[in-house]
């Protein structure tokens, strides 16, 4: 997959837009959303920004133009279909998101709409929610653009930083202690956030509670320890060469003039 993608981005930059427009499109999408990797997909695409492969500006552009075509979408189908969707196997499996996510919205509209944008389990939902509740276009739409523009560089970052790297150490001769310390704080810090995004999926889908607090403790207390050391590792290796060398690429794309 990730081979097919190099490829086509390679090619063309027009095929490269096309590619962040669609995957864009698809993790916005009513339901569809529900079933992809969203961190993945934008970190592989961030990856080719930090590569050199992709610029991120246009790439950022395309991503907000893919994401509003799938919110505004959803929106519609949403507020055309909610009889039909009330019944829907898939939202039946759903239910006890869908009612949180229905109840925040009908007491704080623009928040969810905007914090919902980053928030994986619910992204693809909220939109059409909002359609089937009736939430006014005024309420909907400013919160849904102002997601759409910081949702895409949020989610490139990862794979940006990672690319980064990878063309730091392999075209810089990086020593192999540095290597491990700067992969390693990366991996320990990520690994953290996947975690507790774990236990709060896992709060919001699960109707059991025994056993379920002690267990969920206990992952807290592993995904902070490893959140600390990841951040202390980085925070270590500030002043090496190499860190200096990863904080002037990065600006370069960020400021490229």
């Amino acid at each position: 997959m990730e081979s097919w993608i190099l490829y086509l981005i390679t090619k063309s930059i027009s095929y490269a837009l096309f590619i962040v427009i669609i995957v864009t499109f698809l993790e916005s999408l009513a339901l569809v959303g529900l079933f992809l990797p969203g961190i993945v997909f934008m970190s592989i695409l961030g990856t080719f920004i930090g590569n050199g492969i992709l610029n991120f500006y246009p790439a950022w552009i395309a991503g907000i133009i893919g994401c509003m075509c799938g919110d505004w979408i959803s929106y519609y189908c949403g507020w055309k279909f909610k009889n039909c969707l009330k019944n829907f196997s898939l939202l039946k499996k759903n239910n006890i998101v869908l009612k949180k996510v229905k109840n925040t919205l009908q007491n704080y509209p623009v928040v969810t709409i905007l914090i919902g944008r980053f928030i994986g389990p619910i992204r693809p939902l909220v939109p059409m929610v909002c359609g089937m509740l009736n939430l006014s276009l005024k309420k909907f739409v400013l919160p849904n653009i102002l997601g759409c523009i910081l949702w895409p560089p949020i989610y490139f970052l990862p794979g940006i930083c990672t690319g980064i790297a990878i063309h730091a150490v392999n075209n810089y001769n990086a020593n192999t202690y540095f290597k491990l310390q700067f992969f390693s704080s990366i991996l320990l810090i990520w690994f953290g956030l996947f975690i507790l995004w774990k236990i709060w999926k896992k709060n919001t889908n699960s109707n059991k509670i025994k056993y379920k607090y002690i267990f969920n403790i206990f992952l807290l207390f592993f995904s902070i320890i490893c959140l600390l050391i990841g951040i202390f590792i980085m925070i270590y290796i500030q002043s090496d060469p190499k860190m200096i060398l990863f904080r002037k690429l990065l600006w370069k794309i960020l400021i490229p003039y």
